[in-house]
């Protein structure tokens, strides 16, 4: 084939498909970035949306992909008739959603919703033998033995996209498994990094989408600032990495230039670094493992004078220490946990609970939720919906007759 300078094939010829779970989100939108970034290399061939119908549609009429998805069935009509002039497929629902990834052809999957909803079309994708760009933490937070078991079996390999377990597989490369001491997880600290502990029953939901750092969707930015993300960062980092959770820790890093370390045994640290720019693992991701030229994001290191490093505090953020405690004690414990987490994150962003309510109802949820040993996956998906009417229940205890001002946007 007739190369491009980039070493991309002309346009048409060759080019990677994508399919992006997600594509009105924080990461489905930068991922379309990338593609606009390098449109000779990749196209965009199943684009899936939650509710967002009129975004998914003007995604649509400008990638023309084969097949547009949208999760809510009540928005089935609208995405039709407004793709049906262009020759686009329309469909609807969550079954349609991991249909797709089975009978749409298309070569990577990037996993860039939010929440437990990744982890069925993202084991289809498996069973199909895609590639996975991994940005859904959860599937391997809710189900992390069942994905490995699945991949052991299928010729399809994961990259990760969060920007830290994308720094990790960056250090990785080229290195022993047996020489890796630890993994050190960066975290920013969120916005209540500096907030005194008496403070946080109070916050808003406006202070706790303030990301000091990073531009992403209300849900993973709550998990932010009770760096309950960092736990589930643990947690997937156990699955793709295969350690054992006392070699995972994490550390306060404010800057978030430093995306991630790997200490090995001889003493040595290897650290990845960079802008805070998702785009940057997205492009690494859909490109196989291959660094794709961009002249975006320079990192000037004589701006970085002064990376700091602090231990997570976990008697104001005791969110940060359940990836560790579910891995200890194993079976469905991270499912609950995820499944509370989720409930409780939607209540605090409609101002029905208080922000230090969101560990509260996780761990009340773990406490009266059924423990199972050895989950399969149906009890896995049993696990998840009896957690949720769990702490629905808890939450309304919690909220409020009428949420006051200070819990509102």
């Amino acid at each position: 084939m007739k190369q491009n300078p980039d070493n991309t094939t002309q346009m048409g010829e060759g080019r990677k498909r994508i399919a992006v779970l997600g594509s009105t989100g924080s990461i489905g939108t930068q991922t379309l970035d990338v593609i606009r970034e390098y449109p000779g290399r990749f196209k965009a061939e199943v684009l899936i949306a939650g509710s967002n119908v009129t975004a998914l549609v003007e995604q649509a009429r400008e990638f023309h992909p084969s097949m547009a998805v949208i999760a809510d069935e009540s928005k089935y009509a609208e995405l039709k008739e407004a793709l049906a002039p262009l020759g686009i497929t329309a469909a609807a629902g969550q079954e349609a959603i991991n249909d797709s990834m089975e009978e749409v052809d298309f070569d990577t999957v990037v996993t860039a919703t939010v929440g437990y909803s990744g982890l069925a079309p993202t084991l289809r994708a498996i069973k199909a033998g895609r590639d996975i760009a991994l940005a859904n933490k959860e599937t391997l937070v809710v189900a992390g033995d069942i994905v490995t078991r699945e991949l052991a079996g299928s010729r399809s390999q994961v990259i990760p996209v969060d920007s830290e377990h994308s720094a990790i597989y960056q250090c990785l490369r080229g290195e022993r498994h047996e020489d890796i001491r630890s993994l050190i997880i960066t975290a920013s600290g969120g916005p209540f990094r500096n907030t005194p502990a008496e403070m946080l029953d109070g916050v808003t939901v406006a202070d706790a989408l303030s990301h000091p750092n990073w531009d992403m969707g209300a849900k993973i930015s709550i998990d932010s600032a009770t760096m309950v993300n960092k736990s589930f960062e643990i947690i997937e980092a156990r699955w793709l990495f295969n350690v054992r959770p006392e070699q995972i820790t994490a550390v306060v890093h404010p800057q978030s230039v430093i995306h991630s370390m790997v200490e090995f045994t001889d003493g040595s640290v290897k650290a990845q670094l960079g802008m805070p720019d998702m785009r940057m693992p997205i492009r690494l991701a859909l490109g196989d493992g291959k660094r794709l030229a961009t002249p975006k994001s320079p990192l000037r290191l004589g701006d970085m004078l002064n990376l700091t490093f602090s231990e997570p505090d976990a008697t104001r953020f005791p969110g940060v220490t359940l990836g560790h405690f579910a891995l200890s004690r194993g079976g469905n414990t991270a499912c609950v946990i995820n499944a509370a987490n989720e409930i409780a994150v939607a209540a605090f962003l409609r101002g029905a609970i208080r922000f230090t309510d969101i560990y509260r109802t996780i761990m009340e949820t773990v406490e009266r939720a059924a423990f199972v040993g050895n989950p399969s996956y149906e009890d896995y998906v049993a696990s998840n919906s009896e957690a949720r009417e769990i702490a629905r229940g808890i939450i309304s205890k919690f909220a409020k007759a009428s949420a006051s001002d200070r819990y509102l946007v």
